[in-house]
């Protein structure tokens, strides 16, 4: 490998538009049915025509697969079914080239069962100190070291043939790392140099903060502060090491931080820290004015006070498509159980997604896309036989787990599997080629004629702060610069606010000229 440039900091990450790329769904490149680098590379032109700023990629890791590729075997490694180490390299460089930025997917708080330091701890080697190991509770060590549950249900620990257990906060091929162990703490530094040196722009961090774990190790008490492995303080000081890496280099990190404590999520964002991090509130709103404008305002708030922009995102890998989501009319989603009150109206779905997709490019900081988003995918059912997803079966099958949103996309109408590919991993539903890429392409109706001609407008905003305008219930409308969004979440149609020109509007206006339920339009002022 040559000297690569350095990625450069100007600020690009505060208003960006990021595709995230689930490779092993996104493109076949060789025909075996699942999604890989080859592919990436063919689909790049597609990319930049949609206008996206970076993509970010879930694992390409050497792994098992246990868990969609975030129990990583090796990190410095690409998994075989997605191609290699060179093959990523010219995949960055190519889309670099195309004026397209890289951020790879960081996951500290585990690794696979899999991995060379886990293999050697089994054996009994001073790895050990780099993971969780405890004997048991009870007469024998037969009970858990402590009452914690795992993220995808169960307990969180796992016994050993030697008696003793170790702590798992996901799957058990998933076992936690030490963090208060330095050589951990320098891995992970190391493993950012090796990716920011492939120009690498940026780092995704997976479940930013569970990483530390109070080192007694207590039983989880609800309530308990501070809390035994959520959010601890000493997490912040693994963060300034890394900010410190990361500013070497330029480049940017966006933490998956999941916590209700406004004040404390905004402490990762301090100049030292994280650059970014993910704003969850927006996702998983109803589609309800009130609580929508709610959560906008409560997230330009946190984020204020340390200078951070805001990032919004209407659907990811680990949630029910957007389509599917939006497309009740109770808007009754339960996020944490994937359950609904009604059943799916695909076309009240896909015109609420149309009416975000503008909500959400028209706010102010940074917007990330979910590959197949752009196309209105709805959410896939899976056959019972073919889910993959751990949290289907760790749950007793009463979560149907996040595989529906990730059968794989489809391109060409007139191909087989829709131009994915070979025969993909996970069944595409039937009629899948409705959707494809190449047909919406031809049809400026389409959702993704929208999103390319919203990404192309999204400078209209320009920079500023967003202010509210008047507008009747059930609607929002705001400006920024010299433009105006306005989406009408009412049941009624409602008349458009004072305006030079009609910029985008997610579907037809009425024959009076006036903006119906379910729609959203930008203007210029």
């Amino acid at each position: 490998m040559g000297q690569p440039t350095p990625a450069t900091d100007d600020g690009w990450w505060r208003s960006a538009v990021i595709y995230q790329v689930y490779v092993r769904s996104f493109a076949d490149g060789d025909g075996d049915g699942t999604g890989d680098l080859a592919g990436v590379r063919t689909r790049l032109p597609y990319l930049a025509e949609l206008g996206v700023d970076a993509l970010w990629f879930n694992p390409w890791y050497r792994s098992p697969m246990k868990d969609g590729g975030y129990d990583v075997a090796d990190y410095r490694a690409i998994d075989p079914a997605f191609g290699t180490l060179a093959e990523a390299e010219k995949l960055i460089a190519e889309a670099r080239e195309l004026g397209i930025r890289t951020i790879v997917d960081i996951v500290p708080n585990h690794v696979s069962d899999q991995h060379p330091w886990f293999r050697a701890a089994l054996a009994g080697g001073p790895e050990r100190e780099l993971f969780h190991f405890r004997p048991g509770r009870g007469d024998h060590g037969e009970l858990p070291p402590n009452d914690w549950t795992s993220e995808f249900g169960g307990p969180a620990w796992t016994r050993l043939p030697d008696g003793d257990w170790y702590l798992h906060l996901f799957a058990p091929e998933q076992p936690d790392l030490n963090w208060a162990h330095p050589a951990v703490r320098q891995e992970h530094e190391d493993i950012l140099r090796f990716w920011f040196d492939r120009g690498v722009a940026g780092v995704r961090i997976d479940s930013a903060a569970l990483l530390a774990k109070d080192p007694g190790l207590p039983d989880f008490t609800e309530g308990r502060d501070p809390h035994p492995y959520v959010d601890r303080d000493e997490l912040h000081d693994v963060y300034r090491a890394w900010r410190a890496v990361a500013d070497e280099y330029g480049a940017v990190f966006v933490g998956e931080v999941w916590l209700p404590d406004t004040e404390r999520f905004a402490r990762y964002l301090r100049p030292d820290e994280l650059h970014t991090a993910f704003n969850f509130s927006f996702m998983t709103c109803p589609w309800d004015a009130a609580r929508l404008r709610r959560s906008i305002d409560d997230t330009l708030a946190e984020h204020a006070p340390v200078g951070a922009p805001a990032t919004w995102v209407l659907c990811n890998h680990d949630v029910t498509r957007t389509v599917t989501r939006y497309g009740r009319a109770d808007t009754g989603f339960d996020f944490a159980t994937k359950a609904f009150g009604t059943p799916t109206d695909l076309a009240l779905g896909t015109r609420r997604a149309r009416a975000a997709a503008l909500l959400s490019l028209a706010l102010p900081g940074a917007v990330y896309v979910y590959q197949g988003e752009e196309l209105g995918l709805p959410e896939a059912d899976i056959p019972l036989d073919r889910i993959e997803d751990p949290m289907h079966a760790r749950s007793g099958g009463t979560d149907p787990g996040r595989d529906g949103c990730r059968v794989p996309l489809p391109w060409a109408a007139d191909e087989p599997h829709a131009g994915f590919g070979g025969e993909p991993w996970l069944p595409q539903p039937d009629g899948w080629a409705v959707y494809a890429a190449d047909r919406q392409a031809e049809d400026p109706g389409s959702v993704l004629s929208l999103y390319r001609a919203a990404v192309r407008l999204r400078p209209e905003f320009g920079d500023g702060p967003l202010t509210w305008l008047p507008a009747p219930d059930g609607v929002l409308a705001f400006t920024r610069a010299g433009a105006l969004c306005v989406v009408n979440l009412a049941g009624t149609p409602v008349g458009l606010p004072a305006h030079s020109a009609l910029l985008l509007a997610s579907g037809p206006l009425d024959a009076a000229g006036r903006l119906p339920a379910d729609t959203a339009v930008w203007l210029r002022s």
